[in-house]
């Protein structure tokens, strides 16, 4: 067979099919463009180039024809790249851009022997080719040359810890994205040859910068704030933009709630990157709720300027865990459902990014080529993380490692922002054991008190946290006050108090809700407050951070000091009430609380400090006693020594990637995305559905479903009845095949309630909050 009927991939729409030197020279190069000036930019050209050397194998070419099957056409190159070149990053990332990233180990090394693999593969495959010496032939017939890199990420190097992994991931994401976009070219090319997408805007902050400056006067101008909180606002943005000529590294922001750090961020990370030459901006929110809402804003501000690709909104909870994808797919047009999914992943190829901490947090552990895809995006980027003070405390000491060492080695700034920042910095120690920065960032702010002096628009009853509320009784309590909030810790509790409620037209906000039923809810309850009508809104806590509503009375049932403080901040946010708002805690009737991320334990130190300090020495307006929860809070819990924290550290010893992404969660269950049949939307429910019909999954459709789209946990068991009201969204390819899918139709108009949003028949555990 010649080199020229040598094929990387099947025939396009134009009935051209890839030939493989220009595959693996194509994704050499953009390999190396994604690695930039990383001192490992030699080692992802190697990858690139080394990545689908089996298929070059007689096999695999018969397998195009469908003459052969089950085959692995990675571990050629993984094999070369370890004995010749001596990179062992390279070697794992070849080996996992099909089955994820596997053992930073001896034994996980030694498996890559092609000896080893003729005999006994452990997926149960054959390889395409057990001859390196006749693929090296061919690679160089095709006048590809492998050179040595002259820097690689940690040589034949098998200690693993935190940042190495990290750097191996940072490669790792070169080479799949370079794979993932050449393919997904050809696949989309024509007659003229391949078609890349085009590339992302660029950040422009020279630009951006004035235009978001003129929004925060035009803000300032405009608001009916009291004058203190309008000066708290303004100091915040001063100490910002002077904070921002700053060097790059670690930064907190600490500041009360309603004080305007959404903008004043952004301000941050835009005069920050135009002095430091950084590339785009990532905002990373832990509440579905919220991005719509911020991501709105932001493109508000921009896209009449640069165009609705300068923010991309990436949102989607689904996808987490480990790789599940164990076979030899290639993403043809007849088959592989997973390939498919994975060109259909984000690559964050945008300059301004709103996304949830799931995706960012959970992808710098992960090990699956789609979800590591957009990792080398981060370098030399301004990373916002808002209201940081949700991160479960026993993932800090590897979440705060992995950061610090992106802003090390990777020339990025990482900003933790909050009213309520959580004592990090005696983690300090902890983090240095897997990185050599450790954890000490600056404050951005030089004295945050001075912020939350002048805000006194709140008083706080709290309630006896040993004796608990009836429903009932705090029904009647809610019906007191013309305009009031009650937030509660679960749904069935929103749900019960709604119904207590109901006749007095009192509204329901969860994310039971979808994001364009939400945005009217909140629309309706901003126009009554405004308007001076009567409004009772019961919510769960996904009102508490970044929803700019004003309530005269708030209720909070007891939880951590932080949610408290953010429910507080929905309490006469603008301080312009002739009386100063109220806050009431209470003991629900029925004391339960989300079941993962430590809800109860924090919640309970709350309790605990009143008891100790009385409420009149519970100063949630002052940052030293916040800081001193946290304190409380990480001396009983000890995040360091969390048997969670121990495991996770365990695998990052033995340099087990698919471990480590099965137990890093932040969410512990897999979540699926169900498109719901909204009423006052329903047009637009009846388009998806019949896109889906005709076109499948495609990125076009999932950007359309996002205002009806929900997200919640998938159901354990295949015979959930849950699974029968549900429609599977497949992409053309997938269809007809066995697949686990994330996208889904809810096809039972009466499972949606005008009211309380999705409700499947059964009692369903949805995403809480």
């Amino acid at each position: 067979m010649r080199n020229d009927d040598r094929y990387a991939h099947s025939a396009n729409r134009a009935g051209i099919r890839h030939r493989l030197r220009d595959h693996l020279s194509s994704v050499s190069r953009l390999a190396g463009e994604f690695a930039g000036s990383e001192p490992w930019a030699d080692e992802a050209r190697l990858a690139g180039l080394l990545h689908d050397l089996g298929k070059y194998g007689d096999r695999f070419q018969a397998r195009l024809r469908g003459e052969d099957q089950g085959l692995d056409h990675w571990s050629q190159g993984a094999w070369l790249a370890l004995t010749e070149h001596k990179a062992v990053a390279a070697a794992l990332a070849i080996q996992g851009h099909h089955i994820g990233l596997q053992y930073l180990s001896k034994n996980g090394c030694g498996g890559l022997d092609l000896q080893k693999l003729t005999q006994n593969h452990p997926l149960q495959l054959s390889l395409s080719s057990n001859s390196l010496d006749e693929l090296k032939s061919l690679l160089a017939a095709d006048g590809l040359m492998a050179a040595q890199p002259r820097s690689t990420v940690c040589g034949m190097e098998l200690s693993s810890r935190i940042d190495r992994m990290l750097d191996i991931r940072m490669l790792f994401s070169a080479l799949v994205d370079a794979d993932f976009l050449d393919t997904e070219a050809h696949f989309e090319g024509d007659q003229g040859g391949k078609r890349y997408r085009p590339p992302g805007l660029e950040l422009q902050p020279e630009r951006a910068l004035p235009l978001l400056l003129a929004e925060i006067e035009r803000l300032q101008a405009r608001t009916r704030a009291d004058a203190r909180v309008a000066g708290v606002r303004s100091s915040l943005h001063r100490a910002c933009l002077d904070a921002a000529e700053l060097p790059k590294g670690l930064y907190t922001l600490t500041a009360p709630t309603g004080s305007g750090k959404t903008l004043a961020m952004l301000a941050f990370a835009l005069k920050h990157a135009k002095r430091q030459g950084l590339r785009r901006v990532i905002m990373i929110i832990p509440y579905l709720s919220i991005i719509e809402q911020t991501a709105r804003i932001y493109r508000d501000i921009f896209a009449p300027h640069f165009g609705d690709s300068y923010v991309l909104e990436h949102h989607s909870l689904a996808g987490g865990g480990p790789e599940r994808n164990r076979t030899d797919n290639e993403g043809e047009r007849t088959e592989d459902p997973e390939r498919r999914r994975r060109l259909l992943a984000e690559n964050w190829d945008a300059p301004l990014i709103v996304t949830t901490s799931v995706q960012m947090l959970e992808s710098l552990f992960s090990n699956r080529p789609s979800a590591c895809r957009k990792l080398h995006r981060l370098a030399r980027s301004v990373i916002l993380f808002d209201e940081v003070q949700t991160l479960p405390a026993s993932l800090a000491v590897p979440t705060l490692s992995a950061l610090s060492h992106l802003a090390e080695a990777h020339g990025s700034t990482v900003v933790f922002s909050t009213a309520t920042q959580p004592a990090f910095t005696h983690l300090h120690e902890a983090v240095k054991q897997h990185c050599a920065g450790g954890w000490q960032p600056r404050e951005i702010v030089p004295q945050p008190a001075s912020l939350f002096t002048p805000l006194k628009r709140i008083t706080v009853d709290w309630g006896d946290p040993d004796q608990a509320l009836p429903w009932q009784t705090l029904a009647e309590r809610l019906v007191q006050h013309p305009q009031s909030l009650c937030i509660v810790n679960l749904k069935r509790h929103a749900k019960e108090l709604w119904a207590l409620l109901q006749e007095t037209d009192a509204l329901h906000l969860s994310t039971n809700l979808c994001p364009e039923h939400r945005r009217e809810v909140l629309s309706t309850v901003r126009q009554r407050l405004e308007q001076g009508e009567p409004i009772r809104l019961i919510a769960t806590q996904c009102i508490e951070a970044g929803v700019d509503v004003d309530f005269p009375v708030v209720y909070r049932a007891y939880a951590p000091l932080d949610a408290i403080i953010q429910a507080a901040g929905r309490c006469n946010r603008e301080g312009k009430r002739k009386e100063l708002g109220r806050v009431c805690v209470f003991l629900p009737e029925d004391e339960r609380y989300p079941p993962s991320g430590g809800y109860e334990q924090a919640a309970k130190v709350t309790q605990m400090l009143l008891k100790r300090f009385g409420k009149d020495r519970m100063a949630i307006d002052e940052p030293a006693f916040i800081t001193a929860y946290y304190r409380e809070l990480y001396d009983i819990g000890r995040p360091e020594a969390a048997k969670k924290t121990r495991e996770l550290l365990d695998f990052v010893r033995a340099g087990a990637f698919p471990e480590i992404a099965k137990e890093y969660r932040l969410i512990e269950q897999d979540t699926i995305n169900v498109v719901v049949p909204y009423a006052p939307s329903s047009d637009l429910f009846d388009e998806l559905r019949d896109m889906a019909d005709a076109e499948g999954l495609n990125a076009r459709w999932i950007k359309k479903a996002r205002p009806l789209s929900i997200s919640l946990f998938r159901p354990k068991r295949d015979d959930d009845p849950v699974w029968d009201g549900l429609i599977p969204v497949m992409s053309k390819w997938q269809r007809g095949r066995k697949s686990q899918e994330d996208w889904f139709i809810a096809a039972v108009p009466e499972h949606y309630h005008p009211a309380l949003g999705y409700q499947p028949p059964t009692g369903l555990n949805l995403w809480i909050a």
